[in-house]
């Protein structure tokens, strides 16, 4: 097991944790090799050079690769073979990618070295470690990866900086040679030899590193929708007693509708908004979007769940095509293929595109006053002088139809490679790719949502807010994006939403709030009012 601190991470032969990798990733966490990891990876590497030195042939130590399997290759040539290989895999194209993804990426490949299964010398882990810790980040390109016989282009371009060859992004986000940042940091090339050219490519590294990143923002992501909805639900004179627990467990026992219709009646606590019309509301019913928002946000949620198990796993894999088994024996398998983390990664992006999709439509309802319950068109200061949040619900939609797109999966779309030698591919890497550009969408479209809310919300004065749902106000007047009042650059105020989403500083002032609000605080007695609500028709 690994364990993690502010600083570092302990990288030992039984793999890492979900967290480690965020550590890495996205924190510069330090890796340190755990001290049992050099003995048992230069244990296993005494099999494969016994392997080598045999006559029989065995595959990606002493023979060619993928349609070329059954080609032996002489002893004087494999070196030559193992550059070749990196060599050639290298040729992604388009733009550079991410640095945490990249950093993801290598630190899950030092995981799967570090197993002790692939097969190569200690001095590969150490010199993949030592680039980690030293920030050097392989200029790794968006095309590819067919997810298939691992993230191969992605993971080559990574292996050949470890050669000393092809570029790196510096600190300031330029490339430049790889030899000359590997010479700065003090950091000696490795020659590769048998098998470890194959080892250092051979791995769902990629796509397993992204579907972690966009759980952890997507965990943040659904508590924030919990919060956007709750605070259009107070927009629009919606109710609360649609949340009370009595409705959800006991009758449909998903537990995720459970959790955000529990946070959405937390965050409506208190609420003088919600109570100013309790009585005398002639409404039987709100909208789909105020009434079903925990059940649609809960799939979400149940969808994450399972996510978690699948990338659980992955993470205690040891991919590589041939592996060294505990007996030495080195075996050719299929465990490269990406099809489990292919899939939840386009799992994922159909719950995010539809629970963005329902998050619009609140906004839209919040523009309109034939439906907005007494707020001015668009909200705005001064109707037809002023457009208000008009076009800003013209961005959102735009987004949501992006994420529509993006829903589409790209794992049933196999292209057969390698002359038809590798004639299935998952497209993981795709799915990956497509997945973070729906997540950032989607923090885009909650960001508009939670600006006309707190714009709505403020149009009810002399009617407050409940606790929670001041909190984020307030976060978003600090951060610049300024109340109800006249037109003014609206890029800027949807810019600084998103921020201060992405910088968790509207979540954090919510959960302030709600720590301050006794859990008997509102309602006393839920059957009762929920009894009263009920006959009240709404």
């Amino acid at each position: 097991m690994t364990t993690t601190t502010a600083a570092s991470v302990t990288l030992g032969t039984s793999g890492a944790t979900l967290d480690d990798v965020l550590a890495v990733a996205r924190h510069d966490a330090r890796v340190v090799l755990a001290d049992d990891v050099l003995e048992t990876v230069g244990a296993v590497r005494r099999h494969v050079e016994a392997l080598a030195e045999a006559e029989t042939p065995t595959y990606g130590v002493s023979t060619g690769f993928g349609a070329l399997a059954d080609k032996h290759i002489p002893l004087e040539s494999r070196a030559q073979l193992q550059k070749s290989l990196i060599r050639s895999h290298a040729a992604g194209m388009g733009p550079v990618v991410e640095r945490e993804v990249v950093r993801a990426l290598m630190f899950l490949r030092a995981t799967t070295l570090a197993s002790g299964r692939t097969g190569v010398r200690p001095v590969v882990v150490e010199t993949f470690v030592a680039m980690l810790n030293a920030g050097i980040t392989p200029a790794v390109r968006e095309f590819g990866s067919l997810g298939c016989s691992g993230d191969l282009a992605p993971l080559s371009h990574v292996a050949l900086a470890l050669m000393g060859e092809g570029d790196v992004v510096g600190t300031d986000g330029e490339l430049r040679p790889a030899g000359e940042a590997l010479a700065e940091a003090g950091i000696e090339p490795v020659e590769l030899r048998e098998k470890e050219g194959l080892a250092l490519v051979n791995g769902t590294e990629g796509m397993l590193g992204m579907l972690i990143m966009a759980m952890a923002d997507l965990e943040e992501l659904a508590d924030t929708v919990d919060l956007t909805a709750a605070m259009s639900v107070e927009a629009l004179l919606g109710t609360d007693r649609v949340f009370v627990p009595e409705l959800h467990l006991p009758l449909r026992p998903h537990p995720g509708q459970a959790r955000s219709a529990d946070r959405m009646l937390k965050i409506l606590a208190g609420s003088p908004i919600v109570a100013s019309h309790r009585e005398g509301d002639s409404r039987v019913q709100d909208a789909y979007s105020l009434r079903c928002a925990p059940q649609v946000a809960g799939g979400l949620r149940d969808t994450l769940a399972y996510v978690r198990t699948v990338a659980e796993r992955e993470l205690a894999a040891t991919v590589d095509n041939p592996v060294v088994l505990d007996d030495g024996r080195v075996s050719s398998n299929g465990n490269f293929h990406g099809a489990p983390v292919a899939y939840v990664l386009d799992f994922l992006a159909i719950p995010v595109a539809d629970v963005a999709s329902m998050s619009e439509r609140r906004t839209d309802r919040m523009l309109d006053p034939a439906r907005s319950h007494g707020l001015p068109a668009f909200l705005v200061d001064d109707p037809g002088v002023d457009s208000g949040m008009m076009i800003a619900q013209y961005t959102q939609a735009g987004l949501v139809s992006d994420m529509k797109r993006l829903a589409v999966p790209a794992s049933v779309d196999s292209i057969p490679s390698s002359a038809m030698q590798e004639d299935h591919v998952s497209m993981g890497w795709h799915a990956a790719r497509k997945l973070r550009s729906a997540v950032e969408n989607f923090r885009r479209v909650l960001a508009v949502e939670l600006v006309a809310a707190a714009r709505a919300i403020e149009l009810r004065a002399p009617l407050q807010p409940a606790a929670a749902t001041g909190a984020a106000v307030r976060v978003l007047r600090d951060a610049g994006v300024p109340g109800p009042g006249p037109d003014e650059y609206m890029a800027p105020q949807l810019a600084a939403a998103e921020q201060a989403l992405r910088d968790g500083s509207v979540l954090a002032a919510v959960a302030e709030a709600l720590a301050g609000v006794s859990a008997e605080a509102e309602p006393q007695d839920l059957a009762e009012e929920s009894a009263g609500a009920e006959a009240e028709g709404h």
